[in-house]
């Protein structure tokens, strides 16, 4: 039986479940090179972005993901996107990424909420025992900010993908287990009170 995706609530953002209807708000945000410089799947059109959107949403039904929208409170304006992916409720693992906000919004600390609200659900709802993050090899802004909340460098897969440009990616690989999570959730709530309520 899938897992419902649930609505994850946060002070500045909410996180509501993916849908078709977010087609059209995805839209307005998403056509900005800089988000998919360093994801396996490059978005440029309209098309791409219902692809994407399917791709989502076929996964979400199969149970092993939780595709979401992440929703500005104060104007309800989607302004990005983010999901759990490969959950194994047997080993009790998953992963966390295909996370990108539009590029007005980085350095916000819109990103940490949004990694708060998943890794709280994650652990203190889901009960996993490791939730995995992953980045290009050349994401080194991704990189410094997975160290910065806590997460513990594993290793790299070399030439794991080929990006839409035919480039090889090496995936970095990062994971926060159980015994990880209270310091974890320390960091970011305590990013959180650093963060203007307005920024």
């Amino acid at each position: 039986m899938p897992n419902e995706t649930p609505v994850l609530d946060g002070i500045r953002i909410r996180l509501e479940p993916m849908t078709q209807d977010h087609l059209a708000g995805l839209e307005a945000v998403a056509f900005d090179d800089r988000i998919w410089r360093y994801m396996t799947t490059w978005v440029k059109t309209r098309d791409d972005l219902r692809q994407w959107i399917d791709a989502a949403l076929q996964a979400g039904a199969t149970g092993t993901s939780m595709p979401w929208v992440t929703i500005l409170k104060a104007d309800h304006r989607v302004i990005g996107s983010t999901r759990l992916y490969d959950l194994d409720r047997r080993h009790r693992t998953a992963g966390l990424g295909h996370t990108w906000l539009a590029p007005e919004f980085h350095g916000t600390g819109l990103n940490a909420e949004a990694k708060l609200l998943q890794l709280r659900y994650a652990f203190e709802e889901l009960n996993l025992n490791r939730v995995a993050l992953k980045t290009h090899h050349e994401n080194l802004q991704s990189q410094a900010a997975m160290r910065k909340i806590g997460a513990v460098e594993e290793g790299t897969f070399r030439n794991h993908y080929l990006m839409p440009d035919g480039s090889p990616r090496h995936s970095v690989w990062f994971s926060i287990i159980r015994q990880d999570w209270p310091q974890v959730k320390s960091r970011l709530e305590a990013r959180l009170r650093e963060t203007p309520a307005s920024a």
